[in-house]
């Protein structure tokens, strides 16, 4: 990303920006308005941020549409299955890393060797999609959306290594000891069932069942994590403990259940599940929400939503939606 890397712009210039977008694809445009886009483009070092951003949607769903192998986790695995080679795959890689976003439906941007770590992992999965593992030692793994995982075993220890994403395990009984790695720290299940998700900011753990011993990556920090209880720590410090939700498991069954949600929170969860740009006007992000959302089928989640709330499903673009507040 060019100037400003790292920088979101605020919520309005991107929904200009998409409406900016929508109109210069018209083929009626008209030179007028191309004129008036300039002046907006120019007016604010946020919209150009802001068009940069939607410029990149645009130019990957684009590629999507017109079959552009190894630019998405879908057309990787094709080109896995025709064994085109590794570097043929890295580069399609980074065209869509310079980007600043694969499979991200945020102002994110994820490093080239990141992705290219998930991509290499024993077992990953694409956007919007989960697998559940059984391993040889009867551990089972509940991968979740664009998540990917390495596994080492060997005599004296068994060692799962958390890629990218999210993880529940449920640990098999084996007398080698378990290890979970994160780039956060290290994971010591004690006979347990937890879910591990890798975010922005460090990573966060839930135990269910048992107790897992955390400890961090460069702090050394260390902390016993009782059933029932989480925490979110990074590779410094860990975090206060709370209570875990027994309900965030239910993403192991493709739902995604709220009570008394913000809407904000609830639809940045349903954008990990989709490709393309999933945003909330903030007049509406703090309403409350209750009920159980299909993560397989978010449009269908969208439509749930909109019967339930003061709000309409708003699609400027076919990969830009934007919720806000409904007509009067």
């Amino acid at each position: 990303m060019s100037g400003g890397e790292g920088v979101a712009p605020d919520y309005h210039s991107l929904e200009q920006a998409a409406e900016w977008f929508a109109l210069l694809g018209d083929d009626s445009v008209s030179e007028a308005q191309r004129t008036a886009w300039r002046h907006w483009l120019s007016a604010s070092p946020d919209h150009r941020r802001a068009w940069e951003y939607v410029e990149a949607v645009g130019r990957r769903f684009a590629r999507l549409r017109d079959g552009d192998a190894a630019l998405s986790d879908g057309t990787l695995q094709r080109a896995r299955q025709q064994r085109l080679s590794r570097r043929r795959a890295l580069k399609g890689l980074a065209v869509l890393a310079g980007t600043g976003l694969l499979a991200g439906a945020g102002w994110r941007y994820t490093p080239l060797p990141s992705l290219a770590r998930a991509w290499r992992a024993d077992y990953r999965t694409p956007v919007g999609q989960r697998r559940a593992l059984t391993l040889e030692d009867g551990t089972r793994l509940w991968l979740n959306t664009d998540s990917a995982v390495n596994l080492d075993y060997d005599r004296q220890r068994r060692r799962l290594t958390l890629v990218r994403g999210q993880v529940l395990v449920d640990t098999g009984r084996d007398p080698r000891p378990l290890d979970l790695i994160t780039g956060d720290g290290e994971l010591r299940p004690l006979g347990t069932r937890f879910d591990v998700r890798q975010e922005d900011r460090g990573s966060r753990l839930s135990v269910y069942q048992g107790a897992v011993r955390v400890r961090t990556a460069r702090g050394g920090e260390e902390r016993r994590v009782p059933a029932g209880r989480q925490v979110r720590f990074d590779g410094e410090r860990i975090g206060p403990t709370g209570p875990a939700d027994p309900s965030a498991e239910a993403w192991t069954h493709g739902l995604l259940v709220a009570e008394e949600r913000p809407l904000g929170e609830l639809v940045e969860e349903l954008a990990r599940y989709r490709h393309g740009h999933l945003a909330v006007a903030p007049e509406v992000a703090g309403l409350p929400v209750m009920g159980t959302y299909p993560l397989d089928d978010t449009d269908r989640a969208l439509a749930m939503l909109e019967r339930a709330l003061p709000i309409r499903v708003r699609r400027v673009l076919p990969w830009w939606v934007t919720l806000e507040p409904a007509a009067p």
